[in-house]
């Protein structure tokens, strides 16, 4: 079974395919309606789970709308729908679905929520967010930055913030494609040790650095995401602020990098919070792309775990 359920499990060769076929089927749209047809239709005849329990934006649509382009269908279950893992099992809720669709992305908390229904689905699952990592962006990342600036294969990139989710799956990337990766954010909010050697053990260079300004030095992209979830407790959310907002994107950090150096940000933001507007709409900003970029990336991901 051909599940994507994480950058670092997944074989730096069939990441580089994924990432060469987004390319080739964004190039493929270029002139058409947004809401037209691709030439092929991979997906015909294909029915695809997307399951939220988490609430979405740019994930639903771009995978609905991927769907639909690839002349597939989707069936859109929300956590409330289902009450997965609170009746019936997480297992035969799996079990079931593998005989009414032929794939299944789910955006949900626990990460042993995606494992269990990749364990028991027969049919290939898609992590489309867990609170541990979110493999879809930083392919779509990747495709990003390759489009404006070349391989990423030696190049720096810096993350500033939080070492969340976004910022695991940045590093699962570096150990498999081969760049360097720098965190940057207050040792309470490190990423987890764990994934930081297993990325080193690969041959790359990752660096845990407590000065922003030092951080950014000789940087090809700077890239950061909000500092708290809609989740999170008033309480929380003071907390977050005061032990990250020296850690803030701002133009004076962007200027200490390189010069053509790009930004990024997985969306949605909180906007001069952990970005400045002047940033995010800044000459260095590709984050429209970016989102952009999760339809093509997540095509390319359906059309390898089906084998289309």
């Amino acid at each position: 079974m051909t599940h994507f359920l994480d950058i670092h499990t997944t074989d730096p060769d069939q990441l580089r395919q994924i990432i060469d076929a987004g390319k080739a089927m964004k190039a493929a749209r270029l002139g058409r309606p947004k809401g037209a047809p691709d030439d092929e239709q991979p997906l015909a005849g294909h029915m695809v789970a997307l399951i939220f329990e988490k609430p979405s934006t740019r994930t639903r649509v771009s995978f609905d709308v991927g769907v639909r382009q690839m002349g597939g269908q989707t069936m859109v279950l929300s956590g409330a729908d289902m009450q997965l893992g609170h009746g019936e099992t997480i297992a035969d809720t799996a079990r079931v679905l593998s005989r009414y669709v032929d794939l299944i992305m789910i955006r949900t908390f626990e990460e042993q929520t995606l494992l269990e229904m990749a364990e028991h689905a027969d049919v290939p699952v898609i992590n489309g967010l867990t609170n541990r990592s979110h493999p879809c962006q930083i392919m779509a990342d990747i495709q990003t930055f390759e489009e404006h600036r070349g391989p990423i294969a030696g190049k720096k990139v810096v993350w500033s913030g939080d070492g969340n989710n976004v910022c695991v799956s940045f590093i699962h990337a570096a150990g498999q494609l081969g760049f360097d990766f720098t965190f940057t954010g207050p040792q309470t909010l490190d990423p987890e040790a764990g994934f930081v050697e297993e990325a080193r053990a690969k041959g790359v260079n990752i660096e845990i650095e407590r000065d922003p300004m030092k951080a950014v030095e000789g940087a090809d992209l700077v890239v950061t995401d909000t500092w708290v979830s809609m989740h999170d407790p008033q309480s929380a959310r003071e907390r977050r602020h005061n032990q990250l907002r020296g850690y803030q994107v701002n133009q004076r950090l962007m200027s200490n990098a390189k010069p053509d150096a790009l930004f990024m940000h997985c969306l949605p933001a909180h906007r001069d919070d952990e970005a400045t507007s002047e940033v995010m709409d800044g000459p260095h900003s590709v984050i429209f792309d970016e989102a952009e970029n999760r339809l093509h990336a997540q095509k390319a991901i359906m059309r390898w775990c089906l084998g289309v």
